[in-house]
């Protein structure tokens, strides 16, 4: 990846519905150039898709939890399993494997407190040991694209300019 590919991406997570006409013109490239690049970064799997951004709660998911999860099996088909049957849940819309003493953390949106508890019952029928349920209250903030990095450059680092988080 270069500059421009970079560029790309930046542009791309902040406006998924870019035209490419558009999008050629802030990068000033011509339009049949920055196709091709798109295409490729799709061919390789970089870009994996694009989708619309969705307020849960007016979509009419009003409670959004995460919960942990500890897992009563510990094995490539129990894992397999469990996520088949968080497959089939529409109201997971994020499952990742995690360290420490639970296995995996849950992204929640319900339509309301009862449809959470009959989703939190479905995860101990298929392999839930253990829940730990946060309910989620504003987000403190949203989620940020991901920062792209030319081939071969430096990583920079996690914290603002400074090294400093502000006070």
């Amino acid at each position: 990846m270069d500059e421009k590919d970079c560029a790309i991406l930046d542009l791309l997570q902040q406006e998924g519905d870019l035209p490419n006409i558009e999008l050629a013109r802030r990068l000033q490239l011509s339009p049949a150039a920055t196709l091709r690049r798109v295409q490729r970064l799709r061919a390789e799997g970089v870009i994996t898709g694009v989708r619309a951004l969705v307020d849960p709660e007016k979509a009419g998911a009003r409670v959004e939890a995460f919960v942990l999860v500890a897992l009563t099996e510990h094995s490539d088909e129990g894992d397999a399993r469990f996520a088949e049957a968080l497959a089939a849940i529409p109201a997971v819309l994020r499952a990742d494997a995690v360290t420490g003493p639970e296995d995996v953390l849950l992204h929640i949106a319900a339509a309301d407190a009862r449809e959470l508890q009959q989703v939190l019952r479905s995860l101990t029928r298929v392999g839930a040991r253990r829940l730990t349920t946060l309910l989620r209250l504003e987000a403190v903030k949203e989620p940020a694209p991901v920062p792209a990095r030319p081939a071969g450059s430096q990583v920079r680092s996690a914290l603002p300019r400074g090294g400093q988080l502000p006070a």
